[in-house]
């Protein structure tokens, strides 16, 4: 018995085109995503070039020791405020203040010899004017009594001193600032020359930069001068500079002049040794600057380049080479022309070319 026959219908076939994320999820390709674009800006100011440099404070001091002794007290560290005058460290003077105290004992023996040979000296006067000795008598009584004022004299130098020297076996402040560095510890050796604390006045700081003999001697007080500190917050990253001095002399190897920009009292955060930059008008000659916002800049190990739109709309890598940063904006040098539509989001147009 043959089995029953059955019909079926053909299956129609249907083919999707769809994408995977690497989430798991379904989405549109991302050709099919809409770039946006934004076209570079051209600045007609003055453009200007940035030098390297450093925060450096006018008043920095090194405290050296002017005795010898070991350190019996330490009463700051590094980072500390102190104020004029303040004891940072005290060293073991029990020796000094012994010698001080002979010193002072000297003196009195000095005196006391002093008064018997003053009144010798008086004695032998009357006796002279009632000439019962002789000139010569009179002359040995004389130079008896300047002796002992002399030794008198010459006693109290000494105890001045060993007075002296017992009070710098404590080492005060000279002025009031921060403490940089303590390079002792307690029960350290201190020596003559050796250096105990380093400490600057963080009211008086500056930034120096050695800039191109062509460029400073161009340079005008009349012209701006910007200071960026990389390393503090961005409403304290461009203090405005209270004074600009240039140096005279160059160097002759680097031909180069220091340029030494003070900072404003007070600026929280700044240091002396921190990075800092000193950016100086160039001379007219150069074209307007490019601009286009910092966050379309691709870096990729020694890469810097952007995504360019072309006439349709589509992303081309470019090499360009950067300038200076302002905000949220960053100038580019070379690579670029104005009115040049670059992507602002290069993630999506590096996955839609």
């Amino acid at each position: 018995m043959q089995a029953p026959m059955t019909h079926t219908r053909p299956l129609r076939s249907f083919t999707f085109i769809v994408a995977l994320t690497a989430s798991g999820a379904w989405s549109v390709p991302a050709a099919a995503q809409t770039l946006s674009g934004v076209a570079a800006q051209s600045a007609s100011a003055q453009p200007s070039a940035a030098f390297d440099g450093v925060v450096e404070a006018l008043r920095q001091t090194v405290i050296a020791a002017q005795v010898s002794g070991a350190v019996v007290q330490l009463t700051v560290k590094a980072g500390d405020r102190v104020r004029a005058g303040q004891v940072l460290l005290r060293i073991d003077a029990r020796a000094a203040e012994q010698t001080a105290a002979a010193g002072d004992a000297q003196v009195l023996a000095a005196r006391a010899a002093q008064e018997v040979a003053a009144k010798e000296y008086a004695r032998q006067q009357q006796l002279f004017a009632q000439q019962f000795i002789s000139q010569a008598a009179l002359d040995r009584a004389t130079a008896e009594h300047q002796a002992a004022q002399a030794q008198v004299a010459a006693q109290l130098a000494q105890a001045g001193v060993a007075r002296t020297q017992t009070g710098q076996y404590v080492v005060q402040a000279p002025y009031a600032g921060i403490v940089a560095q303590v390079p002792v510890a307690l029960g350290d050796m201190a020596l003559p020359g050796r250096a105990l604390v380093e400490m600057y006045d963080p009211a008086a700081l500056r930034v120096t930069a050695s800039v191109p003999q062509s460029m400073a001697t161009s340079w005008t007080p009349a012209t701006p001068l910007r200071i960026e500190l990389p390393g503090l917050l961005e409403t304290r990253r461009w203090p405005t500079p209270t004074r600009v001095e240039v140096l005279p002399t160059a160097d002759p190897a680097t031909h180069t002049v220091q340029v030494r920009a003070e900072l404003p009292a007070g600026l929280e955060g700044a240091a002396p040794g921190q990075f800092a930059r000193l950016w100086l008008p160039q001379p007219p000659g150069r074209g307007a600057s490019v601009w286009v916002p910092a966050q379309s800049v691709v870096r990729r190990a020694e890469l810097t380049a952007l995504y360019v739109l072309d006439a349709n709309g589509r992303p081309l890598l470019r090499q360009v080479r950067l300038g200076r940063s302002d905000g949220d904006r960053i100038e580019i040098l070379s690579g670029l022309a104005a009115g040049e539509r670059v992507a602002t989001e290069p993630q999506i147009a590096a996955r839609s070319r």
